[in-house]
């Protein structure tokens, strides 16, 4: 008998895997904070005597190497990546024994980079399930276009073969175990569905429907913006990274606060954001420790800029501490919990500004002789199937650099649900701006009389 535990990072998108038998198991693409994998491993009573590596991530700081030291466990990479450590080395067609009658063989699936390698688990001899890391997701694959410019395309065909070989090579019954594909950036696509096999893979994914030039051109057409953070993750994880720090961070007072702020640090307050409106530290940022605070925040701040954060609770500051160092945000410069009351010093007012939905933008639009700006903060893809006639167009991502470009006046912002609408009134807030903070479903825009247009 074997199991196969999925650990779960669902900010990042992502899933890690601990797979084995009675004794011995196989870790797969481990996050960075490995106490996850070690507690699954102890609850399954195995020891952990491999760590496998699908490829050098480009979204998250692997724990691989300190989890491959702290358990004694081989630490096997592809052989064709560039590493500064040691590790074991694996080539197509390797086969690496867990435990009695169960294995891991490798297979080169290059495309989401060059060395990628997926990893079959075969009970027996027979294909269970195989780790498709950032090749074969569910009902997607994995972007080609993290690596080097020059090699998208490349890589992009690759992708395509790749993803036909699992298929000619697999049972239809074996189960698909990526590991981006789940809200990731790493991938190409949304991904379709909770689980899957290569049977329903062959009916569903593009990969093994279409013709190679087909796939390729439909592929690169629909690649979105790469989080700018990325760039620091395949280094960190070729030079091999530190181990984590997850101690709680020094405690900085009200004055200290203002202090970092008037020197242009990052203040970061992670309550939700209903709180943050009615009441916050005047120049803090909202990345609510509920939401995506480690992909939107890591890709908006200057990267190793200091960030102090606010939290409710010292269980919401740790969280947050935990999500950002899987980025390689490691240690918060200063943190402090509480409350506004607690983070102003006397005689400071908090700042605040408007909460609304789509039927208030609606009314003001009809009723105001000087129109207010409407800021739309969603993706490009997100845009293309409908806007608000004479909405402005930014990406939250890159509001921090473009802000100048907003127009005068009262900006009211929206993006598809409200949380990165959140983001971007902070940082208009922060910038001086008279801001509105729309707080409702983009599909709620037309019914409340907005005029919705799609791209042409």
């Amino acid at each position: 008998m074997f199991f196969v535990d999925t650990i779960e990072i669902e900010g990042l998108g992502n899933r890690h895997y601990l797979a084995g038998g009675a004794r011995a198991a196989v870790s797969v693409d481990p996050p960075r904070d490995i106490d996850q994998v070690i507690a699954a491993a102890a609850r399954r009573g195995v020891r952990i005597t491999h760590v496998v590596e699908t490829h050098i991530h480009n979204d998250y700081v692997t724990g691989g190497l300190e989890l491959a030291r702290v358990t004694g466990a081989a630490y096997l990479v592809p052989a064709a990546a560039k590493v500064s450590f040691a590790r074991v080395p694996v080539s197509d067609g390797d086969v690496i024994e867990v435990d009695q009658k169960l294995s891991v063989r490798a297979l080169a699936t290059p495309g989401h980079t060059p060395h990628h390698t997926a990893y079959v688990l075969e009970d027996s001899g027979t294909p269970v399930a195989a780790f498709t890391g950032g090749s074969l997701l569910i009902g997607t694959v994995g972007r080609p276009d993290l690596v080097e410019p020059r090699l998208t395309e490349q890589l992009a065909r690759a992708q395509h073969a790749s993803a036909h070989r699992l298929a000619a090579e697999l049972p239809d019954d074996t189960s698909v175990l990526p590991t981006h594909g789940f809200g990731s950036f790493c991938s190409s696509g949304q991904a379709e569905g909770d689980a899957s096999t290569i049977g329903r893979e062959k009916t569903v994914n593009a990969a093994l429907a279409q013709d190679v030039g087909s796939f390729v051109a439909d592929l690169l057409a629909d690649l979105e913006d790469v989080p700018a953070y990325y760039a620091h993750m395949g280094p960190a994880n070729s030079a091999g990274p530190d181990p984590v720090d997850l101690t709680a961070p020094r405690r900085a007072d009200a004055e200290e606060i203002a202090t970092r702020l008037a020197a242009g640090e990052w203040v970061v307050d992670l309550r939700n954001r209903v709180a943050f409106a009615q009441g916050h530290v005047a120049g803090s940022f909202n990345f609510e420790a509920d939401g995506k605070i480690a992909t939107y925040l890591a890709w908006m701040i200057p990267w190793g800029k200091p960030v102090t954060l606010l939290a409710e609770t010292p269980q919401q500051l740790a969280e947050a501490q935990r999500e950002l160092v899987r980025v390689g945000i490691d240690r918060p410069a200063a943190a402090a919990t509480g409350g506004p009351s607690a983070w102003l010093r006397p005689g400071d007012a908090p700042a605040s500004f408007r909460r609304a939905v789509f039927a208030d933008l609606a009314a003001e639009l009809s009723q105001t002789e000087e129109l207010p700006v409407v800021l739309d903060v969603r993706r490009d893809s997100e845009r293309v199937d409908g806007y608000i006639e004479g909405s402005v167009h930014i990406p939250v991502h890159a509001l921090h650099q473009r802000i100048d470009e907003v127009p005068a006046g009262e900006v009211w912002v929206h993006c598809a649900g409200g949380m990165r609408a959140g983001i971007a009134a902070s940082l208009l807030d922060a910038a001086g701006r008279d801001v509105v903070a729309v707080d409702d479903g983009f599909d709620q825009a037309a019914d409340a009389g907005l005029t919705v247009r799609t791209a042409a």
